[in-house]
């Protein structure tokens, strides 16, 4: 009995001993798993705020998430302006096969939306159980657990992360939550700090901008070039798909496009748009920026040939401001884009004002060229006056009067008409002073303005207002003789498209290339019978021919006639 009591004894601490390390095994395995997990998470969070570009961060979050509570499944949701949809959605788990077999990203209903609507940790063992849940798309991967955490912007709801189907089928648990919310709280400072990054950026590529068209204006740069520049830096820097440059047609309520870049830009290069009803018309009458969520279906875009299609989100913002407005840039990014912000706004309003004052600028130095021109052309005609004339007329009385005393025949004569042609010569200086000294006047409308109201004239006849297209140096080029030309023709045309067409539509477009001035009018009325009245063309051909021009007209199958008249931009017959 001594010895098995003895031998008892010695077991028994020997069992206690094998707890008590099998115990400290486990808490140091515990303490180690947490150590290791502190560690991971340190890494995570240096791995995040390493990052500095926006995109990049938000997918280096997705990662360390997935990696930290051993996820299969991780998304990063962000929520829109609106702040009860998606507008972004970043995913680690699912191929993009499989993503495009699924359709379009969540906008933020079911669980997802509950997560929007209570932006509170939520951790769930079996999805389909909460009230909020109502199943998966077609082609989705199965998902049981969830663990969601909201991601904070100084104070802000950025987002949410979403992580489900923990590795080994177990459960998210309190540590994994606690983990999450540690790296919600970096990835909201890395976010922020990318935003501040993004921000800085912007502003610096604006101020770019800014310089590089001040630079260009200054150095006597054409207008259109200078247009053109500021719709190209606009569209680059705002990410938009389409830019189009409009400025006032003098004398007219209408804009017409100068510069269009991008997609669909060749539809709207050189229209015409009015000022009433339009969305480029509204910024110019407002003097404020104009936004629209879907510019291929807003009311306010004028009617014509379609021109935004693809097309979504877009701002009109004016160029200039008060009664001192140069023109509107308009942008339009593609359809299903994010919409312009106040964010984006802003620098853009900055940078439409800086356009402005630098477009002004080169104005003001041209208008200073201009009157130095003008004076030193008053200069020459006061000298031609006052010295060249009068000492040619000095000189014609002398030889008259030394006429007189000339006995030959012969040499009185070349004397006599010597004097003829000093008369001859100062009537050519005198008329060359009047020249120089009349002034081109700047009430008289130009060619564009003069196209403008015939177009808006006939609108009540035909009963729809046809769409209208200029391009070129028109009210340079084109001499006003042809000009007239021009402008007959086009009364003609429409008239006679209201009178015998019985149309819907009608296009205008009125081209110059510098050397040859044409004109197309389209419809797609009943066209041109075959032994129907043609005085109205002959006309028309008959003004084309006095300035050496033509005209051709087509009658299609399917109805509608196209007209096109051509002819030198000076007048005259055409040189070969």
């Amino acid at each position: 009995m001594g010895s098995s009591g003895e031998a008892a004894r010695v077991r028994l601490p020997q069992l206690r001993l094998d707890e008590l390390l099998e115990e400290l095994q486990a808490r140091l395995d515990a303490a180690r798993g947490t150590r290791d997990r502190v560690h991971s998470l340190l890494e995570a969070v240096l791995s995040v705020g390493r990052e500095l570009d926006l995109e990049q961060v938000l997918h280096s979050i997705v990662e360390a998430a997935a990696t930290l509570v051993d996820a299969e499944y991780a998304a990063l949701g962000v929520i829109g302006p609106d702040g009860r949809r998606l507008s972004a959605f970043h995913t680690i788990g699912v191929g993009e096969e499989q993503i495009a077999r699924i359709g379009p990203y969540p906008e933020g209903h079911g669980i997802l939306g509950e997560l929007i609507r209570h932006p509170e940790p939520l951790r769930l063992g079996k999805l389909s159980e909460h009230p909020s849940s109502y199943g998966f798309p077609a082609h989705h991967p199965p998902m049981s657990t969830f663990l969601g955490v909201p991601i904070r912007v100084r104070e802000q709801v950025f987002g949410n992360l979403y992580l489900t189907e923990k590795r080994g089928g177990a459960e998210f648990d309190e540590e994994d939550e606690s983990v999450l919310s540690t790296l919600a709280v970096a990835a909201g400072v890395a976010i922020d700090n990318a935003r501040l990054y993004e921000e800085s950026r912007l502003r610096e590529r604006w101020l770019r901008a800014n310089a590089e068209i001040t630079r260009s204006l200054m150095s006597g740069a054409a207008q259109t070039d200078v247009l053109k520049l500021i719709a190209e830096r606009a569209r680059e820097i705002t990410g938009a798909a389409l830019a189009a440059m409009s400025t006032p047609v003098r004398g007219t309520d209408t804009l017409t496009v100068d510069v269009a870049i991008g997609q669909q830009a060749e539809a709207h290069r050189g229209l015409v748009l009015s000022v009433e009803g339009t969305l480029t018309g509204k910024a110019f009458a407002d003097g404020a920026p104009v936004r629209s969520p879907d510019v291929a279906h807003d009311e306010r875009v004028s009617a014509g040939p379609p021109r935004f299609t693809g097309l979504g989100p877009a701002v009109a913002v004016p160029i200039g401001a008060g009664d001192h407005i140069r023109g509107v840039v308009l942008l339009a990014r593609e359809a299903g884009a994010t919409d312009f912000s106040d964010k984006e706004l802003e620098p853009l309003k900055s940078f439409a004002g800086q356009a402005a004052l630098a477009m002004e600028l080169a104005e003001r130095r041209q208008d200073a060229e201009q009157i130095a021109l003008l004076e030193d052309r008053d200069r020459i005609a006061r000298d031609l006056h006052d010295l060249a004339i009068q000492r040619l007329f000095a000189t014609g009385m002398t030889l008259q009067s030394a006429g007189r005393f000339i006995d030959h025949e012969g040499a009185k004569e070349r004397v006599l008409r010597a004097v003829d042609d000093l008369d001859e010569t100062i009537k050519i200086i005198r008329s060359t002073i009047f020249g120089l000294r009349t002034r081109d006047d700047e009430t008289a409308p130009g060619l564009r303005a003069r196209i403008v109201r015939v177009v808006g004239e006939v609108a009540p006849v035909l009963g729809f207002a046809p769409s209208l297209r200029m391009e070129g140096l028109l009210d340079t080029h084109v001499t006003r003789e042809t000009a007239d030309h021009v402008v007959a023709v086009l009364s003609e045309a429409l008239t006679n498209v209201a009178r015998h067409a019985r149309a819907g539509r009608a296009d205008v477009a009125l081209e110059t290339d510098g050397r040859t001035v044409r004109l197309t009018v389209t419809d797609n009325g009943v066209g041109i019978p075959a032994g129907g009245r043609r005085s109205g063309l002959a006309n028309m051909a008959e003004r084309a021919r006095q300035l050496g021009g033509d005209l051709e007209w087509t009658t299609p199958e399917g109805g509608g006639t196209t007209l096109s008249w051509h002819a030198p931009v000076g007048g005259g017959p055409q040189s070969a």
